[in-house]
């Protein structure tokens, strides 16, 4: 059974079935989603509502981390989780500073990313 879940999910990646296959399982779990391929998507779109980004580091326009450094007042209290099948220290570090709340490794394990986005929001352990 579905749990129902706080706050809405804004899955950023270039990747069409990253995506798609990110709504799917995160609507099974009673979360919104809203998907964007970019940064730019994102940013024109986000109404500033209480929720989670989770974001690619690697697109082809702005990295992830880039995103977040330039858009701290866009994104206020709105926690990040940082998504990449490659991320080097120098990368992560520079991410944490920029106020990242997190890293998952591509693929992403179902498991992890439910519990991080517990966590974050605020709902059931």
């Amino acid at each position: 059974m579905a749990e129902i879940a706080a706050g809405r999910i804004h899955i950023v990646d270039d990747d069409e079935s990253v995506r798609d296959s990110l709504k799917f399982l995160l609507r099974l779990y009673g979360f919104e989603v809203d998907l964007h391929a970019s940064c730019r998507d994102f940013a024109a779109d986000f109404d500033g509502g209480p929720g989670c980004l989770l974001l690619d580091q690697h697109m082809p326009d702005m990295t992830g981390v880039e995103f977040v450094e330039g858009h701290r007042a866009l994104l206020r209290d709105v926690p990040v989780l940082m998504m990449s099948a490659n991320m080097e220290a120098e990368t992560r570090d520079r991410a944490l500073r920029a106020g990242v709340a997190g890293f998952l490794d591509k693929p992403v394990d179902t498991g992890r990313l439910l519990d991080e986005l517990r966590l974050l929001l605020g709902g059931p352990a």
